[in-house]
């Protein structure tokens, strides 16, 4: 199929060279010289859009890349944090035992064991609210990488819009000069 389309594209650059050479030299236009110029400034571009379409797929591959980093990333801190949350769950059973064991001799060590797990816990949830403020920024960038993408979105349905509105101008400067004697 891309053999089709590069033939294609050359039998209509060929095209437009041979109605640029009649203009050079002074010959009058037929109506098909004036639509060979046309698809001409069509296939240029389509080139053009083509070219920046695979620009932007390269970015947004380059973009899905990061992400794909940034969840690993992501994922390696769970993985820690998980690994440290077992590890004081781990401590925190055995301190209970212990603390059983001190129950029945010492009944006064048992508020400042329960402070100093109070004061893990604490620590322990104040990483898990740093976590939480890490994955929110990380959303936050994501919803700006689709703002972008919205954004060249429009872009495109703008330059549409203004080839849509050439192709408009063409024709009508076609039939004026169809019309005038």
């Amino acid at each position: 199929m891309a053999d089709a389309s590069s033939i294609a594209y050359d039998a209509v650059k060929m095209a437009v060279e041979h109605v640029l050479s009649k203009i050079r030299e002074g010959k009058k236009l037929s109506t098909e010289d004036i639509l060979i110029l046309y698809l001409g400034t069509i296939v240029s571009d389509l080139k053009e859009i083509r070219t920046d379409i695979a620009r932007l797929d390269h970015r947004i591959d380059e973009t899905n890349k990061r992400i794909d980093q940034t969840n690993q990333r992501i994922d390696d801190i769970v993985n820690t944090l998980s690994a440290r949350i077992d590890e004081t769950n781990k401590r925190i059973d055995q301190t209970n035992q212990r603390i059983d064991d001190v129950v029945k001799i010492l009944s006064t060590r048992i508020d400042e064991v329960a402070k100093s797990l109070s004061a893990r816990i604490d620590e322990t949830n104040k990483r898990i609210d740093e976590v939480n403020k890490r994955i929110d920024e990380t959303n936050k960038r994501i919803d700006d990488l689709a703002r972008r993408v919205d954004e060249l979105a429009k872009r495109i349905d703008a330059l549409q819009t203004t080839l849509l509105e050439i192709q408009k101008l063409l024709l009508e400067l076609v039939k004026t000069r169809l019309s005038t004697p």
